[in-house]
């Protein structure tokens, strides 16, 4: 009988933040992702002993790992959190204010009320902290200073009773709930190499490894590979050509990890699934049995698409086709490849956080049988790959995600027709392999290389490795060994993927600078290891200005006619306004639909607007918005709205307006107030080139209010003071895109003249 096996592998990865030459490191997020995320992941295990993986360490993560649990690190980030709040300086107490709710505001800052508090307070005082510290007494810093690393623990280290005691608090910490909770995060760390080494032993995982400081091998092998991959892409003023950088790379990997877990890895998660020929031949004559990469390089190999319908799934030929072991027989090099479908790992990573854990599994799991079916109905055997970053989607899930991965683990071990199996193990069982003799260069991201060349600061970073690359060529031999060793390692560093990760239009996050200056000042210290001075160039920043999410709050009443066909500017003017971040996070895949979305009230009506990315979409989608009013300092919504509209073909098919779980309240046949017949009856939804809706403030119990009654006035705690609205798209009964991605645009619930007044 044919078999399902699915293979998921987690890639586990934090670029090296540590400056060599002053040991400290530049951000601190190898740390908080280690105590957040690596060892539960693995831990959980313990409960699924049917369920086998494959984790993926990079070596540089494991060696900043291994720094921390020795007490070697100069973490300044950490620094300021373990200092008495009554000792620090003005500098340090601005320092935890820009850094310390660097943090997902819903699924980490939110989930404790009092760091929620203390968020929302450094926002009304513009989230800049030489505004906001005068607001922060000593108490607020302590609080904080706990908060934020308690924010990032483990679920099963919350669970654990001297830490559970310290959340159960809330608030008002003393010193010595802080030096508790510092303490306790190094010997937390402690336990994340040894768990792996644990359930590798168990058989529960396997522990793969990738290039040591994780570069783009094809790349450093030539970066000739980027126009190769892509033809006609600009490419930097000087060739970088270093083979020998990335057989260094990958020896150290695995010679690492040999040092660390005791056995020889059997394969290699290359990075950003970064693959070439001469990638694959320096691969198998270190030893490596088995790498893996993307269905899109699979697809550009076989000269084929892998197009989907609009369920996400694959045609017969085409699961036959990528569903399956490849053995790639080339002149003397020889490699197993998996290669990942790419759907179904988005849906982990940008999807399902969206959705209820339980529905999210099921969902997920039939998906993967859907997928496979065709193949098994052919009396063939399923290898279906699902593999994607270990640590970045967990924020945006509630308590880091486990619960999805409970039951998502659990659906796996119930089902009879499934293996869940690591990937040597699918090697070892699977019987038809497919023969590849040629591979087209490429990563995982759009099967090229766009992310890290052909961009101009792209091509700049390349440019500025190449000239310290080539000093040391030429002194190297007239320096000390030390010299000779800090100065390759510095080069080894900036040969890390993650520099130019950041570079270039495709991503940013609050790191930008920092990420910047850390890979300018790994170059320059290349020249000051072999005695010289760093190029005046590397003081100057490579990043250009990049374009960030922004928010404007309303400022005036709006009155704008709502009908989808015009984009009528004055109408709008003095709304709440939030525009879209396409280059945000540390993940790739994100779709983009959804450019702007708009909001605001007068006396009568709330009001919205939805920008798309260029045209609407023709496929089926449903938007939906979705409406709270609140009171001040209520637990919870006063009222909750949704307002669902299907499109398809570019427009409304129907819409609905319901209260909580499905009470309706109008929809596209009957838009009637059916709590105050007497009040507004034309609430209005219309989309042609735009979405736009106008609701009755009377279906929110909401009204404007006199500044006096909202902040504070007796009797304001019965009242609904704000609005709350949240735009998403909908496709197949699964999100896409939501603005805000985080959180939700509020609106006060003031009159005309106090928001005039407070927006001049």
């Amino acid at each position: 009988m044919a078999q399902l096996r699915v293979v998921v592998l987690w890639h586990q990865h934090q670029p090296f933040y540590k400056d060599l030459v002053t040991g400290q490191y530049r951000l601190p997020w190898t740390r908080l992702h280690a105590l957040k995320d690596y060892y539960g992941m693995v831990k959980l295990l313990d409960e699924f002993p049917q369920v086998h993986q494959t984790f993926n360490l990079v070596p540089s993560l494991v060696t900043q790992i291994q720094d921390y649990v020795s007490g070697e690190a100069q973490d300044p980030f950490l620094q300021v959190a373990a200092k008495p709040a009554k000792d620090l300086t003005e500098r340090e107490r601005r320092f935890a204010l820009q850094y310390l709710f660097q943090a997902n505001p819903v699924n980490v800052i939110g989930r404790y009320p009092r760091y929620r508090e203390l968020w929302e307070k450094f926002h009304g005082a513009g989230g800049v902290p030489e505004r906001a510290e005068k607001h922060f007494q000593a108490q607020d810093f302590t609080d904080l200073q706990v908060l934020s690393q308690i924010g990032w623990f483990d679920e099963y280290f919350l669970a654990e009773k001297d830490v559970a005691e310290v959340v159960r608090k809330g608030r008002n910490f003393t010193l010595e709930d802080q030096r508790f909770v510092i303490a306790r995060e190094r010997e937390l760390l402690g336990r994340v190499l040894p768990v792996h080494a644990e359930a590798d032993k168990k058989g529960l995982i396997e522990i793969s490894t990738s290039p040591f400081y994780h570069p783009i091998l094809p790349l450093v092998c030539d970066t000739q590979m980027g126009a190769v991959s892509s033809p006609g892409l600009a490419l930097p003023q000087n060739r970088y050509r270093h083979p020998e950088d990335a057989r260094e790379q990958l020896q150290r990997g695995l010679d690492l990890h040999e040092k660390v877990f005791g056995v020889r890895p059997q394969g290699v998660w290359p990075s950003e699934g970064s693959v070439s020929e001469e990638a694959l031949a320096i691969a198998h004559q270190l030893g490596v049995q088995w790498m893996a990469t993307d269905e899109g390089v699979l697809g550009r190999s076989l000269g084929i698409n892998f197009p989907r319908d609009g369920n996400g799934y694959l045609n017969s030929d085409g699961a036959r086709q990528l569903y399956t072991i490849y053995r790639y027989e080339n002149a003397d090099t020889r490699m197993n490849l998996l290669f990942r479908d790419h759907t179904l790992s988005d849906l982990i990573g940008f999807v399902y956080s969206g959705m209820p854990p339980q529905e999210a599994a099921t969902n997920l799991i039939h998906k993967i049988k859907e997928s496979a079916k065709s193949v098994l109905a052919s009396g063939q055997d399923a290898v279906v790959p699902i593999i994607l970053d270990g640590e970045n989607a967990w924020e945006y899930y509630p308590q880091s995600g486990r619960e999805f991965l409970r039951r998502f683990y659990d659906g796996l071990q119930k089902d009879p027709g499934i293996e869940a199996v690591t990937v040597t193990e699918a090697i070892a069982r699977h019987k038809n392999v497919s023969h590849l003799k040629s591979l087209v260069p490429g990563s995982w991201i759009n099967a090229n290389f766009n992310v890290w060349i052909g961009a101009p600061e792209d091509n700049k970073a390349w440019d500025y490795l190449y000239q310290a690359r080539n000093l040391y060529a030429q002194a190297a031999a007239d320096v000390t060994e030390k010299q000779r060793k800090l100065a390759f390692e510095e080069i080894l560093i900036a040969e890390g993927s993650d520099w130019n990760w950041w570079y270039g239009p495709e991503h940013h996050s609050a790191n930008d600078r920092d990420f910047d200056e850390l890979y300018r000042k790994h170059l320059s210290n290349v020249y000051q290891a072999l005695g010289g001075t760093p190029p005046d160039y590397l003081a100057q920043p490579i990043i250009g200005g990049v374009a960030r999410p922004s928010f404007t709050p309303q400022s005036a009443y709006i009155h704008p006619r709502v009908s989808g066909d015009m984009v009528r500017y004055f109408e709008w003017m003095g709304a709440a306004c939030y525009t879209a971040d396409q280059r945000s996070g540390a993940m790739h895949g994100k779709q983009f639909l959804m450019d702007e979305v708009f909001a605001g009230i007068d006396e009568q009506y709330v009001y919205g607007r939805l920008d798309f990315t260029g045209k609407v979409p023709l496929d089926a989608f449903e938007v939906v918005v979705n409406l709270e009013s609140w009171a001040n300092q209520a637990a919870k919504p006063r009222r909750e709205l949704r307002l669902g509209a299907a499109v398809d073909g570019g427009r409304i098919k129907s819409w609905r307006v319901t209260q909580g779980k499905d009470k309706a309240m109008a929809d596209s046949t009957d838009p009637i107030d059916p709590l105050d017949p007497a009040g507004p009856k034309d609430a209005r939804v219309a989309l042609v080139r735009n979405f736009e809706f106008r609701l009755p403030l009377t279906w929110l119990l909401a009204a404007p209010l006199e500044i006096e009654k909202v902040h504070g006035a007796k009797g304001s705690d019965l009242l609904t003071t704000r609005l709350r609205l949240r735009f998403s798209l909908w496709q197949n009964h699964l999100p896409v895109d939501a603005l805000p991605v985080e959180g939700w645009i509020d609106l006060d619930l003031l009159a005309e003249e106090d928001l005039l007044a407070l927006g001049g």
